[in-house]
């Protein structure tokens, strides 16, 4: 599995991974990456969002399985490999005051248990990005937030043998970044909303603006917006899969198909990486450096020792033949930082979905860079 690229999306419902970075995934399917999302719950407390299924007795008796099958359906066409970690969906509880969450269910669950099933799936699968949400779980479902909770545990852990014995959970292994799904972000809200009122459609958006103070969410630099309006209408047949939980006539659908399919720009989605190191440039892709690790440190090593020396060649400080072998020498030094960043992982690596903008793009959060 060396030569492989390997991408890992966490989710905590099944529909999460078809309305949450799906074309982002898409395209790196379709560029050879392996592609596996980790599903955390079975849905069984979902709602049946769609008017034509509600009252459905079979469904509502048997929701799991119909939204297994969902699944299946989904994950062929995204052309992406699946895996349940087989907890047991918390329900979106509401009220005031809020009622407490069922007993068993994902959100209850100890944390560093559950971190244990998705590190399973890590040292198993040995993906070099996983992908995710932030600490508000992309909105404040309790699940998403669990989730959260459970992939930042697993992302450290993967590689704690103590913590995490081999007997037990695999071979340790340490994925090289993380990335936060920033789908739901106020540049990318005002761009679809200007797009629909441009285009004279209704927009659903104005309301979400108006109470975005209420949403109490804190705006993240953007590190990676990955272009992929190519693989939209894979995106929406992979989300119409999930037919109890998308009316496809409805508001919310409406906006998104008409919106983007009516502008002659392209679209992209928006990720933020969780690094331990400085954030680089914002970058449009989430694999592109994942075999490429960063050398950058030990060339300016090495040019910091070679353009002085040249200064002394010039006065006939050091002699031509010193000065080769000086350079030798910090050629050596450059290949030994790109051995050692090659062998301790620490490369950049780009991967993600969301539009970004009217003009395209989509965007993502902050990476988070492996330790040495």
């Amino acid at each position: 599995m060396t030569d492989q690229l390997r991408l890992m999306a966490v989710h905590a419902h099944p529909d999460d991974e078809s309305s949450k970075g799906a074309a982002t995934m898409a395209k790196y399917v379709s560029e050879g990456v392996d592609v596996l999302v980790v599903t955390c719950t079975g849905g069984e407390r979902g709602s049946i969002l769609n008017p034509k299924l509600q009252g459905d007795t079979y469904i509502e008796e048997n929701i799991h399985e119909v939204r297994k099958k969902e699944m299946d359906e989904a994950r062929e066409i995204l052309g992406v490999r699946q895996e349940w970690l087989g907890f047991v969906d918390s329900g979106l509880p509401e009220g005031d005051p809020l009622p407490p969450l069922p007993e068993g269910c994902f959100a209850l669950e100890d944390v560093d248990k559950a971190a244990g099933e998705l590190v399973k799936q890590i040292r198993s699968f040995r993906p070099q990005v996983i992908t995710t949400y932030d600490e508000n779980g992309g909105y404040p479902h309790p699940d998403h937030i669990m989730t959260h909770k459970i992939s930042m545990v697993a992302f450290e852990g993967a590689d704690d043998t103590a913590k995490y014995p081999e007997s037990e959970f695999g071979p340790a292994y340490r994925p090289l970044k993380l990335y936060y799904n920033q789908g739901f972000n106020r540049p990318r809200t005002e761009a679809l909303h200007q797009a629909m009122l441009d285009r004279g459609l209704e927009s659903p958006y104005g309301d979400w603006l108006k109470r975005w103070s209420e949403f109490e969410r804190v705006e993240r630099t953007l590190t990676t917006h990955v272009p992929c309006a190519d693989f939209f209408e894979i995106r929406d047949k992979a989300l119409i899969a999930h037919a109890t939980q998308i009316d496809p006539d409805g508001a919310g659908s409406g906006c998104r198909w008409n919106s983007r399919r009516r502008s002659g720009r392209p679209r992209s989605t928006s990720w933020r990486s969780r690094s331990s190191t400085p954030p680089s440039p914002r970058t449009t892709c989430l694999r592109a450096s994942a075999t490429m690790p960063d050398m950058s440190a030990s060339v300016s090593l090495a040019m910091t020792h070679l353009v002085p020396l040249a200064k002394e060649v010039d006065e006939n400080k050091v002699t031509p033949g010193v000065l080769g072998f000086i350079v030798f020498a910090a050629m050596a030094i450059a290949v030994w930082g790109l051995m050692k960043s090659m062998n301790r992982r620490m490369g950049k690596v780009d991967f993600v979905e969301t539009p970004e903008d009217a003009s395209g793009g989509s965007t993502t959060g902050k990476p988070t860079s492996a330790k040495g």
